[in-house]
């Protein structure tokens, strides 16, 4: 029995019940997971150590960067992968624990409905991230910082902040923006395709 839940629960997570799914998890997924293990790190990586203010001194670089980096952008984006997995994770452990495989999902309209659901929690969550990280980031990432330094030194209002690699940053920041919206399509064509196989399935049913 044991045996029987740890296939069927990998089963299910290798192989969503869609094209779209599949390539949305194995490719896809995968990419976006390296392209910010990688690269993240590589642009993200010493931003605080490089993070200079005038006057240079290490406390006004530490309070100035906390203000410009309330929530550092590798921490963001991790957390938003992993939330967005969630969902399917659910649903995942669910078909597992039913013993469900692709054809009940497609074939089954409870299952059906279930899985579309955890697609379009899965679509909320990415727009909330998409909200989150323009809120957060902004769309630009601008090679000065004017930090209001007021509350730890009375004798200036505002510093002058330069941010490191600000160029490499927005390209960065772009690609992530990219990323979430081609996840969004995907999951979109997602539920399009499930839904045309499932109709698909109906038509076969009434004429045999």
């Amino acid at each position: 029995m044991s045996l029987n839940y740890i296939k069927n629960f990998y089963e299910g997570c290798l192989r969503p019940p869609t094209v779209i799914g599949q390539f949305h998890t194995l490719f896809f997924g995968s990419v976006r997971m390296f392209f910010l293990g990688v690269l993240g790190f590589a642009v993200y990586g010493n931003e605080a150590l490089h993070f200079s203010c005038d006057p240079d001194r290490r406390e006004i670089n530490l309070f100035c960067y906390n203000q410009f980096r309330p929530v550092t952008p590798q921490v963001f984006w991790a957390l938003q992968l992993v939330t967005v997995l969630v969902p399917g994770a659910v649903f995942h452990l669910y078909a597992a624990y039913k013993n469900i495989n692709q054809e009940d999902i497609l074939e089954k309209p409870t299952y059906t409905v279930f899985y579309i659901i955890s697609v379009l929690l899965r679509i909320v969550l990415e727009m909330a991230a998409f909200w989150l990280q323009s809120r957060l980031f902004g769309f630009l990432v601008h090679p000065l910082y004017f930090c209001d330094a007021s509350s730890l030194e009375k004798t200036f209002n505002f510093t002058k902040c330069m941010v490191p690699e600000h160029f490499e940053k927005t390209i960065f920041l772009s690609a992530m923006y990219i990323f979430t919206i081609i996840t969004l399509i995907l999951c979109m064509a997602e539920i399009f395709e499930i839904l045309c196989r499932r109709l698909g399935y109906l038509t076969n049913q009434s004429q045999s």
